[in-house]
């Protein structure tokens, strides 16, 4: 169906279930069996002639964020490179920000794996429907219904073929700023699953979300908020980042910061390193603050290293 094939220098190379009988701890069973999942999406690309690749790094590409948000982030100057060609696949740790106020809620991760499918002028809409079909029959899945842009209803609506319920949606569209496209999306049991967009109307960028899928297929249940944080914490530090005052260190910090008020921890130097330093800036913070009243936050930390709301935060 497809070919690893590009054209131009600057492109890139390119009814299964999955629970386990061993005796392990939750958190190794949800670990083996996403490696699984990741290993069985692989093993389905390489099948077509899809080359692979497993990232699991959260460093971003560009400048536009701080942490890589998507598996399509490397791939976006090839979707307005004409010159470029072919279909590669992928499955990219990820890390968004934007959901830290929702997760624990079973349909936001603050870390989790993208599977990936993208497809520079050589794959079809139908081409991609036809793929997720299939792969999604391989672990025993069917969507309750997709939706789709009202401006694509008419001519995407035969590509399912009668498959599952079509339903119009005009929030289906999606752009980087530059770049933009319609898509259409996957729902199981209420939650988003994967969408396929249509770049310039062009390219594919395929995206399903592999901790949905495990807890669709495996029934294991949702990472409670400060297990969500402690993996988000070590994936930063496994991506090379440390605690600091800007930008990913910044966050870092912030997130450690979050889980000791939670009254959670994680087994690492830096979590208690960050403690300690709380401790030191606090006890600075109540030394000051009556010689100092009314002064604003960004004072605060420009003159003292010390971050208000944390000060001003109920400890765990």
């Amino acid at each position: 169906m497809t070919r690893d094939i590009f054209a131009g220098a600057r492109c890139p190379p390119g009814g299964m279930r999955l629970f386990l009988g061993e005796a392990r701890t939750a958190k190794e069973v949800a670990y083996v069996t996403a490696g699984r999942l990741i290993q069985h999406y692989r093993d389905f690309c390489l099948s077509k002639g899809i080359n692979f690749t497993r990232i699991e790094s959260v460093r971003p590409y560009d400048t536009t964020t701080l942490f890589c948000g998507a598996g399509m982030q490397q791939y976006k100057p090839h979707f307005s490179d004409p010159s470029c060609k072919g279909t590669v696949a992928n499955s990219q740790t990820c890390l968004r920000l934007g959901d830290l106020e929702e997760i624990g809620d079973g349909t936001h991760f603050l870390h989790f794996t993208m599977l990936g499918l993208f497809s520079f002028r050589e794959m079809s809409v139908g081409n991609a429907i036809d793929f997720w079909f299939e792969f999604l029959a391989t672990l025993g899945l069917k969507p309750d219904h997709v939706t789709i842009h009202p401006d694509r209803l008419a001519e995407w609506t035969p590509l399912y073929r009668g498959r599952v319920p079509v339903v119009p949606d005009p929030e289906c569209t999606w752009s980087d700023g530059n770049i933009r496209g319609y898509c259409t999306e996957f729902y199981k049991d209420g939650v988003e699953i994967g969408n396929i967009v249509n770049p310039l109307g062009t390219c594919i960028d395929v995206g399903f979300g592999a901790d949905r899928l495990d807890m669709l297929i495996n029934g294991r249940p949702p990472e409670d908020v400060q297990e969500t944080l402690r993996s988000a914490i070590t994936k930063i530090i496994e991506s090379g980042y440390r605690p600091g005052n800007k930008e990913q260190g910044y966050v870092l910090r912030k997130l450690l910061r979050s889980l000791h008020r939670m009254g959670g921890a994680v087994d690492h130097p830096f979590f208690t390193e960050e403690i300690a330093r709380q401790e030191r800036l606090r006890a600075r913070y109540l030394r000051l603050r009556e010689r100092h009243p009314g002064m604003s936050p960004e004072w605060w930390f420009d003159t003292h290293g010390i971050e208000l709301s944390d000060m001003e935060a109920p400890e765990g």
